[in-house]
């Protein structure tokens, strides 16, 4: 199961995937916007707060297109490292995980945007970060150990498959 030629290569991916979002979200805060300050927009009465509940959808979009510039300037800088068997997991690991029945998943350890799913030749690569349940259990673990976390409210456990 690879999922990438490089890690290079997944990188350019997220990037690319955030990129996607920041563009998305940045134009969906100006049309919120213009929504909230549109002449047919303003209140009638007292009572009306269409005005209101637009700004607050613009800025809520604001928001996220903010984190989502932020994530992208942390990719945009990001160091790879190389790792082998013997290399405590660490931030830019690309680690391969295996359940108690035998499923498989890819996690890259990044900086942030955890969550993200990214895809090539039908595996998918999930961003997780040390913030996270997960990646705070990965973090220094080596390829062959056994980890524990929580995923979907439930205990589970993973083996270490690969890290690269």
């Amino acid at each position: 199961m690879l999922p990438f030629v490089t890690k290079q290569q997944l990188l350019g991916k997220i990037i690319a995937a955030l990129e996607n979002d920041l563009a998305l979200f940045s134009s969906a805060a100006k049309a919120a916007h213009a929504a909230a300050t549109h002449e047919e927009c303003q209140p009638d009465n007292k009572y009306d707060t269409t005005a209101l509940e637009a700004s607050y959808v613009a800025q809520g979009q604001a928001n996220r297109a903010r984190d989502i510039r932020l994530s992208l300037e942390e990719y945009r800088k990001l160091t790879l490292q190389e790792f082998d068997a013997t290399t405590p997991i660490r931030l830019t690991a690309l680690v391969t995980l295996e359940d108690e029945v035998g499923n498989r998943r890819q996690l890259f350890l990044g900086p942030q945007a955890g969550g993200m799913k990214v895809s090539d030749g039908g595996v998918e690569v999930m961003v997780i970060t040390p913030a996270s349940p997960l990646g705070r259990a990965l973090l220094g673990q080596r390829a062959g150990d056994e980890i524990e976390s929580c995923v979907d409210a439930a205990a589970a456990s993973f083996e270490i498959i690969a890290v690269s």
